[in-house]
């Protein structure tokens, strides 16, 4: 499911802010740069080649630890050492200042991580932020999964905020761009039957303690 085939660019951004202000999620399909994307797929193929992810946790700092029953992703931690890193990195900065521009949000930083589920794997139903915590605030998937079909599973599942209603069940082909509130919505990935593979990410505000941004890895 898609809000619309958008054009890249400055539409897609403020159409992101218009789903955001008047529902708390938005889908769309063409808010990045198709060759950006596929550029995005070919890094992550060559980091899983090298054997680069590692075994998503939940929780964080003492209440960090592993769960498969909860959570079956690997993940690698973006950073601006690598160029094709680095320029999805600057588009999130643009739509980072858009968000601030059009919702007075106060975001402050973007983290993200590529990740991998492989056939099997799922992440049961959750929220990004628990309400009050004033950490991660807006919430995105970027997919890049290649030729994904009906039957292969993965699919997002967005919930209402009592987490009994379903809002919208994505599909995750490559190029689909998702934004979610990160304290309001909950969120569960079903079990795939094949590769999944997406760009998950939060915009954040700034956490800062003695001077120092919390980095919540």
């Amino acid at each position: 499911m898609s809000e619309a085939a958008l054009p890249v660019g400055r539409d897609a951004f403020e159409s992101a802010a218009t789903g955001l202000r008047e529902r708390g999620w938005w889908v769309g399909e063409n808010a990045l740069d198709s060759d950006l994307v596929e550029a995005l797929r070919s890094e992550l193929a060559e980091l899983m080649e090298a054997d680069r992810l590692h075994r998503a946790g939940i929780g964080r700092d003492h209440d960090f630890h592993l769960d498969r029953s909860i959570r079956s992703d690997r993940v690698f931690w973006l950073t601006r050492q690598r160029p094709v890193q680095s320029r999805f990195l600057d588009r999130m900065e643009e739509l980072r200042l858009a968000l601030n521009r059009e919702l007075f949000l106060g975001l402050f930083e973007f983290e993200a991580h590529f990740a991998h589920y492989p056939p099997g794997g799922h992440y049961n139903k959750h929220f990004d932020s628990f309400r009050g915590a004033a950490n991660r605030i807006v919430s995105s998937v970027t997919y890049l999964t290649q030729d994904w079909q009906p039957g292969d599973g993965g699919e997002l599942v967005i919930y209402g905020e009592q987490g009994d209603e379903i809002l919208a069940t994505v599909e995750p082909r490559a190029g689909t761009f998702v934004l979610f509130l990160s304290e309001e919505i909950p969120h569960e990935v079903l079990t795939s039957h094949t590769d999944r593979t997406s760009i998950a990410g939060w915009f954040r505000l700034n956490a800062s303690v003695g001077g120092q941004v919390d980095p919540a890895r």
